[in-house]
C-alpha cells in the first residue's frame, strides 16, 4: 500500500524570539502632550530547521515620534513559530511560510507589541490586522518587475 501522503501543516512551538524597546528621551517625554505619528513595519522570514521543520519569524516594527520628529518609543518584536510542513507541493511551500504562518503570529505579535508599549508608560498600540496575502502578492509583484525591468510603486 502506498504511503499515506497528505498534506500536513502543524503549530511545533510559538515563541518570542527578540524583544526590543527604546524610550530614548525618558523621563522628559512623558510630559509632551503632542500627539506621535506611529510607523509601523513588518518583515516575514522563513527557513528550514529540520527535514518537514521550519521556522518563520514575524518582526514588527513599531516607532512612535513627535512633530519635531523626537522619538517617544520603538519597539520591536520578532515572534517565532516553528511548524511541520509536509506533502505540500513546492510552488505551495513559500506561500504557506509567507502567508499562513504569519497570519498564525500575528496576534501573539501584536500583544507583545502592545504589553512592551504599555510596560513602557505609554498608551497600548493596538495594530490593525494585516492582509498577509496582499503583502505577499505586491512583493512577487514587484520582484517580477525588478527582474525585468519594471517599477512598481506601491501606495
Amino acid at each position: 500500500m502506498a504511503e499515506n501522503a497528505q498534506p500536513v501543516f502543524s503549530i511545533e512551538k510559538l515563541y518570542v524570539k527578540d524583544l526590543s524597546l527604546e524610550v530614548p528621551h525618558a523621563p522628559k517625554i512623558f510630559l509632551e502632550r503632542e500627539n506621535p505619528q506611529v510607523n509601523v513595519q513588518l518583515r516575514t522570514d522563513g527557513k528550514p530547521v529540520d527535514d518537514g521543520i521550519f521556522e518563520v519569524t514575524l518582526t514588527i516594527t513599531v516607532s512612535a515620534k513627535l512633530p519635531d520628529e523626537r522619538t517617544l518609543f520603538m519597539v520591536e518584536v520578532a515572534q517565532a513559530g516553528i511548524f511541520q510542513i509536509r506533502n505540500i507541493p513546492e510552488g505551495d511551500l513559500e506561500p504557506v511560510m509567507m502567508i499562513g504562518c504569519p497570519n498564525i503570529l500575528f496576534p501573539y505579535a501584536r500583544e507583545a507589541v502592545s504589553d512592551a508599549v504599555t510596560r513602557a508608560g505609554f498608551q497600548p498600540v493596538v495594530l490593525a490586522p494585516v492582509n498577509f496575502e496582499g503583502l505577499y502578492q505586491t512583493q512577487k509583484q514587484q520582484a517580477s518587475a525588478a527582474q525585468q525591468g519594471g517599477e512598481i510603486q506601491v501606495q
